[in-house]
């Protein structure tokens, strides 16, 4: 069975929001490098102007449909190759037994192949309507299902192998009910920091999936001077001509998730009309993560070295002008709001901010899952986070579910509205 029990006993380094400090946690991670097949780690911070600190992993290892470059980012250059790092772990560990090149230890999770119904009456399990599929689905498919741990009721669930495992492939005579993405996947020093920043992320991709479905970026945020590291990587951005619009998306839980969209008025590329997110109880951290990944999104881009950049052919092929006049509420003007006036939820250790954020979400779901990938070879333990009926529309345009629709809608102009023009006669 395999329960999660969340170690109370661990606490955060002073100053932090990890059980161990940069130098500790560097270590530890580059411990694993080699078995999980990364050759390489390059800083590639100096290919963009900005000097926010961007680093790559490369695994030419990674399973057919994966992605092999993998980058991260931080406002050091030790923060950026940890980042960076787990990232490959992420990736390595979310590959099933037997398409991983690295790693030949199984999950211990059990895996079972029948149908919903079949599934069912042996104990709970995730409906996989609640996934929001893209593809048709009866409930007599049979599909592939791992156990899994329900946080909030305490209880062994079973999963859909689907929503587990990126890339994946229906095994035999098993459905694929949809394209997997790399959602809820989360590494840390310790399992808990994996799940606390799994179920983040996965909040994350909700409020940002319900704020482009309906173009509402909710509050625009102000940073001053009093807003520290904040402060100064904003002002990298517009010393070096790039403007930026910090939004608080609008949620229904008190958890802070902010969007930097960025423009470099200075290039006009619309390859670089590129976005970073970031979700934590700690608004200040929610800001930073948010600026560093768009950092980090201008130089993937300016790199071209990950194979998931089909977007810049396709943006440029479409012109800036046009780009960015699709997108024009990520750059307008709103109300406006600082980092002063959102709630700091933030705790002392992981296991008190798991339970906040466990709490928040008891209000709107009835059941929140983790998957355990880790494996007791390697160093970092990986896990998948998933929450039935969240959004990733973000992620895949075919999966839209009711909290994305039923989310407030940006009121649009009478431009924007031509089937609302009236002739006058």
């Amino acid at each position: 069975m395999p329960e999660i029990t969340i170690n109370r006993s661990l606490s955060y380094t002073k100053g932090t929001q990890r059980i161990f400090g940069e130098a500790e946690t560097l270590e530890k991670a580059k411990r694993g490098l080699s078995s999980i097949g990364v050759t390489r780690v390059a800083g590639i911070t100096d290919l963009d102007r900005l000097g926010i600190p961007v680093f790559s992993t490369i695994r030419p290892s990674a399973a057919e449909g994966a992605i092999s470059v993998y980058s991260g980012k931080g406002i050091t250059e030790n923060q950026a190759r940890i980042s960076a790092m787990m990232e490959s772990y992420e990736r390595c560990l979310s590959e099933r037994n037997g398409l991983n090149k690295d790693v030949r230890e199984d999950i211990s999770a059990p895996h079972t192949i029948v149908t919903y119904e079949e599934i069912s009456e042996h104990g709970p399990a995730v409906d996989p309507a609640s996934l929001l599929m893209s593809e048709t689905y009866s409930q007599e498919n049979l599909v592939e299902w791992i156990s899994g741990w329900d946080l909030l009721k305490k209880e062994e669930v079973a999963v859909p192998a689907n929503a587990v495992y990126h890339p994946y492939d229906a095994p035999g005579r098993t459905i694929k009910l949809f394209r997997t993405n790399t959602n809820g996947l989360a590494a840390g020093n310790v399992l808990e920091e994996a799940i606390l920043h799994g179920l983040l992320e996965v909040i994350e991709r909700d409020a940002l999936s319900t704020a482009e479905f309906n173009r509402y970026p909710g509050k625009k945020v102000i940073l001053s001077k009093e807003d520290g590291d904040n402060y100064e990587l904003l002002q990298k951005f517009n010393d070096n001509g790039v403007d930026v619009k910090l939004w608080l998306l609008p949620h229904d839980t008190e958890i802070t998730t902010i969007v930097a969209a960025t423009d470099d008025i200075r290039l006009k590329d619309p390859a670089l009309l590129v976005m970073g997110a970031g979700s934590h109880l700690r608004p200040e951290i929610a800001v930073r993560r948010a600026l560093t990944e768009a950092a980090q999104s201008r130089v993937v881009q300016i790199h071209g070295a990950r194979e998931d950049t089909e977007r810049e052919k396709f943006v440029r092929e479409i012109g800036y002008e046009r780009i960015k006049r699709m997108n024009r509420y990520w750059y307008e003007e709103g109300n406006k709001t600082t980092v002063a006036q959102m709630k700091d939820l933030s705790k002392k250790s992981p296991a008190e901010d798991i339970e906040t954020v466990l709490d928040q979400l008891r209000k709107v779901v009835d059941s929140v899952i983790v998957v355990d990938l880790s494996r007791e070879s390697i160093p970092v333990p990986v896990v998948r986070a998933i929450i039935p009926s969240f959004e990733m529309y973000t992620l895949d345009r075919e999966r839209l579910g009711q909290r994305a629709k039923a989310g407030k809608k940006r009121k649009m102009t009478r431009e924007e509205r031509p089937w609302k023009h009236r002739t006058r006669k």
